[in-house]
């Protein structure tokens, strides 16, 4: 049974819709004021506030949005059974009979849930799975990893998870809040191996695939992901890393559902544990990413790199939570970007298609009025 997405449990861990014992979001719930999207993209743009000092308020996604996810669950559900497998096998040989799961609030959080249960369900071991806050130019929550350490995790135990890469920002901002944290605490060296289903930018060290496919839990917000906000980062507060608990949207939740679904298919599926290398390294697909969101910042006219989101579901999350700019997507008739082109025609932006690119899709988000 799940929890009420506002039960806050002992230790200072919320749950969100999640049971406990498939995820701890290490967050602080808050009240905040919420703004419009517009007024969000131009404190963003004007340099006024950080996106994680600001959120907008969440609605429940329209019937034609939600026929695509079904839609996508019921295309990839088997894929994903296989692709959790294939990961619990590599975090297994990895780091043998303890887990411990962080995923990255919050688009890691049901990778993190499925993974958790992977290998349980594989290798019945034990797996404690935490969802802590990271934020592009400020780190990951500190506080959350001491309390895992002082939960009694053994540092080598951890392993973080996201749902997919594209640039790499949040990998690299990973790697660096690591090392930092290492140098720090001695006696608690943790390490910063990443874990992703998608690994389209090339920067992630377990991987799953490298196509970049609509992930399911990728086209949708909090109902997804436990009801829970991204997280944020006030100044005013101590503590965790804060979000907003989207309780409103309980009947809209299919947090559960989505987990549940893959999960209810591990026992059609083996581990494979002869996994090909990808056809292009990981360098090569990085350096594929640069070069054409760099070709993209020129064509266009683009001067800050954070205004191009390329992959599926940075594309969507644009689309969902921004201004977008104009939609590219490599084949309009792909099942792949069906979403985005619902969304592009609720938000009346202008869709190219582009043949050429390494991916499946590519948002730029526009100039806010300033």
């Amino acid at each position: 049974m799940s929890h009420s997405p506002d039960e806050v449990l002992p230790l200072g861990f919320i749950t969100g819709s999640y049971d406990q014992a498939d995820c701890r979001f290490l967050l602080q719930p808050i009240d905040v004021p919420m703004l419009s999207v517009e007024e969000k993209e131009r404190q963003l743009q004007s340099g006024q506030q950080h996106y994680s000092e600001m959120i907008s308020l969440e609605s429940a996604p329209s019937q034609r949005y939600l026929t695509i996810f079904h839609s996508l669950v019921d295309k990839y559900q088997e894929r994903l059974a296989q692709e959790m497998a294939n990961l619990a096998h590599q975090v297994y040989a990895l780091r043998g009979s303890k887990i411990t799961v962080i995923s990255l609030a919050r688009a890691g959080t049901p990778v993190g849930v499925l993974l958790t249960r992977a290998l349980r369900y594989y290798y019945a071991v034990e797996v404690d799975h935490y969802s802590v806050s990271i934020v592009r130019d400020r780190g990951i929550d500190e506080q959350a990893l001491a309390y895992i350490e002082q939960a009694g995790h053994l540092a080598d135990s951890i392993i973080f998870v996201d749902g997919w890469t594209a640039k790499g920002v949040i990998t690299q901002e990973l790697k660096a809040a690591i090392a930092q944290w290492n140098q720090q605490h001695v006696s608690y060296q943790i390490p910063d191996d990443l874990c992703v289903i998608s690994d389209i930018g090339g920067t992630a060290d377990i991987v799953a695939t490298t196509e970049d496919y609509a992930i399911p839990s990728g086209i949708l917000n909090s109902t997804v992901s436990g009801l829970i906000s991204r997280s944020l980062l006030l100044d005013e507060y101590t503590g965790f890393h804060q979000c907003v608990l989207y309780s409103d949207l309980a009947e809209h939740d299919l947090s559960n559902w989505f987990v549940d679904q893959i999960s209810s298919l591990f026992p059609g599926y083996s581990p494979k544990t002869d996994l090909v290398a990808p056809a292009e390294s990981a360098q090569q697909r990085r350096s594929s990413m640069l070069n054409y969101v760099e070709a993209l910042m020129t064509q266009y006219g683009v001067a800050d790199i954070n205004r191009v989101k390329p992959g599926i579901a940075e594309a969507t999350r644009v689309m969902l939570r921004r201004i977008p700019r104009v939609l590219l997507v490599r084949d309009i008739h792909s099942d792949n970007v069906a979403h985005l082109l619902v969304l592009a025609k609720e938000k009346n932006i202008n869709v190219v298609e582009d043949a050429a690119m390494p991916f499946n899709a590519v948002a730029l988000i526009a100039d806010a009025k300033l």
